[in-house]
């Protein structure tokens, strides 16, 4: 169901108007993995304009690396309709335009016609690349206090001894 209401001067549906302006990455791909929607929230993640993604393959955001598991992946939830990754966001290694290499919390559905019949993959994201780095300088310098504290702790039962 797909209610109108108005914007400016035209009408828009409200789903259309919901995935355009939203914040988050918001991409589809057909059967075939090539890119059939990519929102401004997308191109502000991955630096490649709706123009240029519309049509192109998935591979645009993939790093060379992980390509061949996510097709396998990809093309095993279209063939079968069962996803790995239900309800869990994912975090994942992609690419800017620019060549920047980002993590990127993703969550995956697949979409289905009226039948039931799957058409494509959807996947909305947010660029956590800040959040992540931050998070593993913590976690190495934590590693690097609790190595200095074992060694305070043989230091001091040497001492003692």
């Amino acid at each position: 169901m797909q209610q109108e209401f108005k914007i400016g001067n035209g009408s828009l549906g409200l789903h259309r108007a919901i995935v355009e302006q939203a914040p988050e990455a918001i991409i589809f791909a057909g059967r075939d993995g090539a890119i059939r929607l990519w929102n401004r929230g997308a191109e502000t993640v991955f630096g490649h304009t709706a123009d240029e993604a519309l049509g192109q393959s998935l591979d645009i955001i993939i790093p060379e690396r992980l390509r061949r598991a996510h097709w396998d992946g990809f093309n095993h939830a279209i063939s079968t309709g069962q996803q790995k990754y239900v309800n869990r966001v994912l975090t994942t290694r992609s690419m800017h335009k620019n060549g920047t290499k980002l993590y990127v919390d993703l969550s995956f559905a697949l979409v289905r016609d009226e039948a039931g019949a799957v058409v494509g993959a959807l996947a909305v994201g947010r660029d956590c690349t800040a959040r992540y780095l931050a998070d593993g300088a913590l976690r190495a310098r934590l590693n690097e206090l609790e190595e200095k504290a074992k060694g305070g702790v043989e230091e001091n039962r040497e001492s003692t001894a």
